[in-house]
């Protein structure tokens, strides 16, 4: 029994022991269990606290000291906070940091006040060494809590190893994406300092004016929104327009909270070529490549391969007037063949070449006087007509005296001396529009902008070697052509008057066929003055051309009104008056030269061999040339006597509504968009071409600025080329499927309103922008309005020869594009046979 009772009361001891064991293993496990979630979240807190701190000390910084107290409290709460996730296994510490690094982008985009990476390109670098400076000041706590949980850490499992390593890379990698997002904003806004600067751009797209004619109200709208967003796209700005670029720099980095630091996807289109679509930091950073980049990417993509033209010419060529193969196949040259248009049979699609050290042009009206003659390096001009002070070569310039061979004493003399001859002639009133026949140089017109006179003149490209280059390049309204066997390009009763000083022109001859031209383009009303030796001079063979032009005339029915000597320069004007009825017509006792036959349009001018016959003059009061245009500057903005509202518009309406909505359309879009919103420095600005110049509004809105404008009517198109001389402008008739009568580098800026889309089904496009780049000048400014499509397909062209690309537009399918020509030229070579040769004299 004792026996029993021991055993049992030892069994009740060893069930104590093992009590006690078991309590002691249940504790053990227990603390050690506490010890390792403590090193865990001791380790998690060390591996995300101090990029905390980075935000923290900008917080600091930005909010002051006296709020350090609530920031500590706060800073105590999310370390708490990411304690709890990084100890919850449904949380893991990667998944975390990716999120976070995904909503700090979307804060950044938003403009989370801590991150600030627009305060200048400079801040990024700033702000990393902000980080530093503080990580360095929290050393001593990291050190002291690891004091404390040495043993600890000396027992971590592999899983605590590899928390801490997966924490750490995550540190890393959001280090990283912070410094990647620091570098891109900062890429940026040194990208977007490069450009601010000088000339402004429209801040709302309204102001690009895709208005349609007939939507008016609309249009005047969507006009009223000023221009407020300065755009840096020249080097040569004002002070203002600086200050005004370092205001918006400013006014970005101090606003981004706001949507207007980041501008809409229209907005972006109007100041940059490649933009954000989303506003997104990466999508800034997948399309800042730089314009070469994205030059040499359309190249490869357009599959365009530009080469250099091989001609005889070189950087002088005129396709037209170059056909060196055609001009050597002619049966004749009595007639000047070879002066006139000899088109190949495709067009060239290759570039000009520029001339050695070719140089910005001067600027207007510095330009009359004198031009680089590294832009145009010929001397024969100077050395033939150097004594009648046509050019003359002055160290690095050509210069022009003003002179000519009937004006050595300069053409404003001899200007005022017309007038004073025949005051009715009433220069910059009466007559505003006139054609100068062999201009030489040009001289006559160019100053007869002083007297509000707009001359077209013309020479052809012969011995006088350059003459209209001299003029173009001097910014004086010239082109290439020669009095021959076909009708000039303009229609009939346009010109005010017609000038010849010495033009070398046979007028007597073949029955004056070649001054039946001019009679079919002078207004009835106008007047021929003439200035050449057979008026004064006693030579036999001056007498008897002076015989014959008295017989011609009387003829023709022009009345002499003056013959007059100028003493200063020697020489003598004769001024013909051509008929403003048919009365003398049907006078005449001889009909010779004949009365066209009805059925002959004096208007048609394209290729139209020329016809020894008279047109009648208009009669009816609805009829154009049967009365003389208003006065200038009226005839500009009202409209013509003889549209009525029986004729129909081009844009559908009667004829005088559609005149005036097209001019005051562009009215509205010159003064809301391209004076000021496109980035055109319009005092580099001289020579204008609208290639498709419909009524002339475009020209007629410009008309305040110094400059002049060649109006293209497409021969394709409505002629409303006499609605533009009516109202005191000029221009000619033009087939775009070839080259222009022109040299290279005519124009300084080429506008062209749904052209391309017109012509591209008869026109190669790319012959055509090869065109366009021929009579551009280098630096010179192409605008083009047309479909989107049609957009899209010329900026990739024009992108292929490294044309800067300066805005973009689009809407409702229709576009807007104005681009920038380089100085770039093409290293390979494309030889063209038929300007290849011996040239012609």
């Amino acid at each position: 029994m004792a026996q029993a009772k021991y055993t049992r009361i030892d069994n009740i001891n060893n069930n104590n022991k093992r009590s006690a064991t078991s309590y002691l293993s249940t504790v053990t496990i227990v603390v050690f269990v506490a010890l390792c979630l403590f090193g865990i979240w001791m380790m998690t807190s060390s591996s995300v606290v101090p990029v905390q701190n980075v935000d923290m000390s900008q917080d600091n910084k930005n909010e002051g000291q006296d709020q350090s107290g609530v920031k500590e409290q706060s800073e105590v709460q999310e370390q708490s906070e990411v304690t709890e996730q990084a100890t919850d296994p449904s949380n893991k510490s990667s998944q975390q940091f990716e999120e976070n690094q995904g909503d700090l982008s979307a804060d950044a985009t938003k403009g989370d006040s801590s991150v600030e990476p627009y305060k200048s390109s400079d801040e990024p670098e700033k702000t990393e060494d902000k980080s530093d400076e503080k990580s360095e000041e929290k050393p001593s706590v990291d050190t002291k809590t690891e004091n404390q949980d040495s043993n600890v850490s000396e027992r971590k499992s592999d899983f605590d190893e590899s928390v801490k390593k997966s924490d750490s890379d995550e540190s890393v990698k959001k280090s990283d994406s912070d410094e990647s997002v620091k570098k891109s904003d900062s890429d940026e806004n040194d990208k977007k300092s490069e450009s601010d600067g000088t000339e402004s751009k429209p801040e709302s797209n309204e102001n690009m004016q895709f208005d349609s004619y007939s939507d008016d109200k609309k249009s005047d709208d969507a006009g009223e929104t000023p221009d407020t967003t300065e755009e840096n796209v020249e080097q040569t700005g004002t002070k203002d327009s600086d200050e005004n670029s370092d205001k918006k720099t400013d006014d970005t980095a101090n606003n981004q909270g706001s949507t207007d630091a980041f501008p809409s996807v229209a907005q972006s289109d109007l100041l940059n070529e490649s933009t954000p679509q989303n506003g997104s930091f990466s999508t800034q950073a997948s399309k800042s490549n730089n314009e070469k980049e994205s030059q040499e990417s359309s190249k490869q993509s357009t599959g365009y391969d530009w080469k250099l033209c091989n001609v005889t010419t070189g950087p002088d060529f005129i396709p037209c007037l170059d056909n060196l193969k055609a001009i050597s196949s002619l049966p004749s040259t009595k007639h000047y063949e070879h002066r006139e248009r000899q088109c190949p049979q495709k067009p060239p699609t290759c570039l000009v070449a520029l001339p050695n050290g070719y140089k910005r042009p001067i600027e207007w009206p510095k330009s009359r006087e004198k031009i680089w003659y590294s832009n145009v390096p010929h001397t024969k001009l100077a050395e033939y007509k150097g004594h009648q002070n046509w050019v003359k070569v002055t160290g690095e310039y050509l210069t022009f005296p003003g002179g000519g061979t009937q004006f050595k004493h300069g053409a404003l003399h001899y200007i005022d001396f017309i007038q004073q001859s025949v005051p009715d002639i009433a220069w910059g009133k009466r007559t505003r529009v006139i054609l100068d026949v062999g201009c030489g140089v040009a001289s006559f017109g160019g100053f007869l902008f002083e007297r509000d006179v707009l001359t077209m003149s013309m020479a052809p490209k012969d011995e006088h070697e350059a003459q209209v280059q001299f003029a173009l390049e001097r910014g004086i309204p010239a082109i290439s052509a020669v009095m021959g066997t076909k009708r000039l390009p303009f229609p009939g009763r346009v010109f005010d008057a017609v000038h010849c000083a010495r033009c070398r022109v046979p007028w007597h001859i073949e029955g004056g066929k070649l001054l039946l031209e001019l009679n079919r383009v002078l207004r009835p009303g106008g007047f021929f003055v003439w200035s050449a030796t057979p008026i004064y001079q006693k030579l036999a063979e001056d007498v008897e051309i002076w015989t014959d032009m008295k017989k011609l005339t009387k003829a023709i029915c022009w009345e002499l009104v003056s013959i007059t000597k100028d003493k200063l320069n020697g020489v003598g004007i004769a001024v013909f008056k051509k008929p403003d009825s048919n009365e003398c017509y049907e006078k005449r006792s001889t009909a010779q030269p004949p009365m066209c036959p009805d059925s002959d349009d004096p208007n048609a001018a394209w290729n139209i061999p020329l016809q020894d016959c008279m047109h009648k003059i208009p009669v009816n009061s609805t009829e154009r040339g049967s009365q003389w245009p208003e006065s200038w500057p009226a005839r500009l903005t009202n409209s013509p006597y003889w549209l009525t509202n029986s004729h129909v518009g081009v844009y559908g309406k009667p004829a005088p509504e559609d005149f005036t909505v097209d001019y005051e359309h562009w009215k509205r879009i010159v003064s809301k968009s391209y004076l000021n919103g496109i980035g055109i420095k319009w005092s580099n600005v001289r020579n204008v071409m609208d290639m498709r110049a419909v009524y002339g509004g475009f020209a007629a809105a410009l008309k305040d600025l110094n400059i002049w404008v060649m109006n293209v009517i497409s021969v394709n198109a409505p002629d409303t080329l006499p609605i533009i001389y009516e109202r005191g402008l000029f221009g000619m008739y033009h087939d775009w499927c070839e080259s222009f009568s022109t040299y290279p580098r005519s124009y300084d800026l080429l506008h062209a309103d749904r052209l391309f889309s017109n012509i591209k089904k008869r026109c190669n496009l790319r012959a055509v922008m090869a065109e366009v780049d021929r009579i551009l000048r280098p630096e010179g400014k192409l605008i083009v309005r047309d479909t989107t499509e049609i957009i899209n397909e010329i900026a990739a062209m024009v992108k292929s020869m490294q044309w800067e690309v300066r805005m973009t537009y689009s809407k409702d399918k229709v576009g807007f594009l104005c681009v920038q020509k380089s100085t770039w030229r093409p290293s390979e070579f494309e030889t063209l046979e038929y300007a290849i040769g011996k040239l012609s004299t």
